[in-house]
């Protein structure tokens, strides 16, 4: 029981200072290295006498914590050492010239460790350059033909002006001599033109008609012997052309110290690949030289065509950037294959070839104005990228190139080198610019074997007296003994011992028995320990992908949670706010908060709170018939008692009660009084705590109210009276106006009064004649 609860000390210790690679259970010191480069192996002798063996591998912090000095840890760094740096350009010597630096260097790389180092690259000034002109002799390149015959006077002349040493060579393809690809007819084998009453060659597929010289002459002279063939389908035989060039250097005289240039000239597309599987011709282009005595491919009858693959390779091999001279209707065609040969460009040629020089002079410049690296060689397992630093002061991350450079100029290139795992062995491979001969060579060597593997004692003292050696502070047993120290002869390990119990598996099967113990097999998913290798720190559950829901850490199967969690998963939080309602209230008083989460208790409850029961009343209506009762009576009655054990509820004055299982309550009763009290449900009914009623209105003033009316009846009145007359005094004040109005229109005799009457009448009277008018004045 001791040696188990020492071992579960340790292994909480080693938790804590442990780093991230003791976790893989490494059990050898190259085991170890492999893990990554932040690993490395303590060669401490008596390291393990207080840890397991694999605990000898962790970060070095971790294993200066654990009590390992630094001179015994191992631990190689990834360096790099530049074997030959040779300055640029001439100042080196015009006998060993070299236009990149350094030269050479090897570099020695943990697995998953990375390094950078810098390389430049100077444009040469005066480049020796090689010009190979390989032509299309077909029947439609017959007025092609006819406008170069003076190509190599003036091609020399304007490469004057940028190279002294420039040098051409001419060779021409038509197509192979077979089915389908001619006629073979005697007649037409003999002149393929015979259909259009012209003489032309028999068909061939590739012609090297002069090796590279700098005498113009010589080359004009061959241009102006040539004759056109023909063939009866569309592409031409160009790739085998260009194959045989490539690779056979000594018959072209390619320098190598030289720009090589191969101008392609055609007004077809090329056949490549399987497309002479139609004239039955199956066996795969070998990619050797095939030129018999005449300079003549020899095997175009018997091999296929280059792919688009082995061409690339053998262009690269042999350092030759292809310039592709075709007409409009074939640029497309052509840039996709440039697109796959590094340093190809294409140019747009004339339907009579009229602008081939300038053509050829506006490729070779803009070959000249660009330096872009290559790697060569075996690159397996490595992960390269680079970052451009050119002339004009741009850095471009991710580019290997630089663009608009000048003779003289000096570019660099700042070169990430990541290596995935270990190497069997020695790997080279090199970083060439595009059309230079020089390149950095790269050694690179994998750091996946300890030093202390060079240095073992043997027969040490340590291992039992001699029974194995001593190596990386661990005994390599002889054969026949084993366990840590070799103390086991081997078949008597004591398997029993590695047993939990009896039946049980040795070592839990995730270990093997050495001596009496259990060695653990290290597991990619975690860290497997115990007495019995029964433990590990990755089998426990998990919460939506996360072991111990990400609470929590998984301790021999089981999730210890984190403070403020809880459950199997560690997914509980043992807080109860998010279970809080808006009045205070758990779970709205009809649940309980488990997880984190209400479990709604009362039937019908529902809701994130429980605050949804369409079928239960409101918790604090249902007591306020006790509450008002015990409020109103002055002493507890019989009365209040009833109402109160009918609802399994009893009062209580006391405050001393649980504030988080209350509920607060506010009720209005009849007489607008306000009832607050504390409801807290109980195995026993309902509690209710501290009762009170407050906010009650005070009763009506009848004196203020009598009053009130008298006052407003008297107001009334007095505003009607006031209204009234002032109502009849605009009436008054209308008539008045009307007479006076009617009265200014009125005319009579001024000193006659229009009203008056007089008091007499006089009347005549007919009947009576005398001499003298009589009148009788009636009163």
């Amino acid at each position: 029981m001791g040696i188990v609860l020492l071992y579960l000390v340790l292994h909480f210790w080693l938790g804590t200072v442990g780093g991230t690679c003791s976790q893989f259970n490494a059990l050898s010191c190259d085991e170890c290295l492999q893990l990554g480069p932040q690993c490395a192996w303590c060669t401490l002798q008596n390291f393990t006498d207080f840890f397991s063996i694999n605990e000898r591998c962790d970060t070095p912090e971790a294993l200066l914590q654990k009590g390992c000095s630094g001179e015994l840890l191992e631990f190689p760094v990834s360096n790099v050492k530049v074997l030959k740096d040779q300055v640029l350009g001439k100042s080196a010597g015009h006998t060993n010239v070299s236009y990149i630096t350094p030269q050479k260097m090897r570099l020695q790389l943990r697995p998953g460790s990375q390094l950078t180092f810098q390389m430049q690259v100077q444009e040469p000034e005066d480049h020796p350059v090689d010009i190979y002109y390989l032509m299309d002799l077909s029947a439609s390149m017959i007025d092609d033909l006819k406008m170069i015959k003076d190509l190599g006077s003036t091609l020399s002349k304007e490469m004057a002006k940028l190279t002294s040493k420039f040098r051409l060579g001419f060779g021409s393809f038509v197509e192979k001599p077979v089915l389908p690809f001619i006629k073979i007819t005697h007649e037409e084998l003999a002149n393929p033109c015979r259909s259009v009453d012209h003489e032309c060659l028999p068909t061939f597929g590739y012609k090297h008609l002069l090796s590279l010289t700098s005498s113009t002459e010589k080359f004009n002279e061959i241009i102006s012997k040539q004759q056109v063939s023909a063939n009866i389908d569309v592409p031409e035989g160009g790739f085998d052309a260009i194959m045989q060039a490539a690779v056979c250097g000594d018959r072209i005289g390619w320098q190598n110290d030289s720009m090589k240039l191969l101008v392609f000239v055609s007004d077809a597309d090329s056949h490549f690949g399987m497309d002479s599987k139609m004239s039955g011709i199956v066996v795969p282009n070998d990619g050797e030289c095939h030129l018999d005595d005449s300079n003549e491919y020899s095997m175009t009858a018997h091999l296929e065509y280059p792919t688009l693959g082995q061409l690339v390779d053998k262009l690269v091999e042999n350092n030759i950037l292809l310039i592709f001279a075709v007409t409009n209707n074939q640029r497309q065609n052509y840039e996709n294959y440039a697109r796959l040969i590094p340093g190809a460009t294409v140019g747009v040629l004339a339907p009579d070839s009229r602008n081939i020089l300038e053509l050829i002079m506006t490729s070779y410049k803009e070959l000249r104005s660009e330096i872009d690296l290559e790697v060569l060689g075996n690159t397996e397992g490595l992960q390269i990228s680079f970052t451009a630093l050119c002339q004009d002061g741009t850095i471009i991350p991710g580019h290997k190139s630089c663009s608009n450079v000048k003779a003289g100029d000096v570019v660099s290139f700042n070169v990430t080198v990541e290596l995935k795992g270990c190497l069997s062995g020695l790997q080279r491979f090199s970083l060439r610019p595009v059309g230079f001969q020089d390149a950095l060579e790269i050694e690179l060597e994998s750091q996946c074997v300890c030093d202390c593997h060079q240095t073992p004692e043997a027969n040490s003292t340590y291992c039992s007296r001699g029974r194995g050696a001593m190596e990386c502070g661990t005994c390599v047993c002889d054969r026949g003994y084993v366990g840590p120290k070799c103390e086991c002869t081997e078949g008597q390990e004591q398997i029993s011992d590695c047993r939990a119990h009896e039946g049980a598996e040795m070592c839990s099967g995730l270990g093997e028995c050495f001596c009496g113990r259990c060695v653990c097999h290290p597991s990619s998913f975690g860290h497997v320990y115990g007495p019995y290798c029964e433990c590990d720190d990755f089998s426990c559950l998990r919460f939506r992908g996360e072991l111990c829901g990400g609470h929590g850490e998984c301790d021999c199967g089981e999730c210890v949670c984190h403070r403020g969690w809880m459950g199997e998963f560690c997914n509980c939080s043992t807080s109860n706010s998010s279970c809080m309602s808006p009045d205070g209230s758990i779970c709205s008083g009809r649940g309980e908060c488990v997880c984190g989460k209400c479990e709604c208790t009362v039937p019908g409850a529902s809701g994130e709170r429980c605050q949804r029961c369409p079928t239960c009343g409101d918790i604090c209506s249902l007591p306020r018939s006790c509450v008002e009762c015990y409020l109103r009576a002055k002493d507890p009655s019989e009365e209040c008692a009833a109402k109160c054990n009918s609802l399994h509820a009893t009062v209580s004055n006391s405050t001393d009660f649980e504030e988080s299982r209350a509920a607060l309550c506010t009720l209005q009763n009849e007489d607008n009084c306000l009832l607050s009290f504390s409801l807290v449900d109980s195995d026993y009914g309902s509690i209710i705590y501290n009762p009170k009623l407050y906010d009650c209105p005070e009763p009506p003033n009848a004196p203020l109210i009598a009053l009130g009316v008298c006052m407003s009846v008297l107001i009334i009145g007095i505003t009607l009276l006031v209204i009234w007359k002032f109502l009849v005094s605009v009436h008054d004040r209308k008539e008045v106006a009307k007479f006076e109005a009617e009265k200014a229109k009125a005319k009579w005799q001024s000193g006659t009064n229009p009203l008056f009457r007089s008091s007499t009448s006089t009347f005549k009277n007919v009947t009576y004649k005398s001499a003298g008018q009589q009148k009788s004045d009636i009163s």
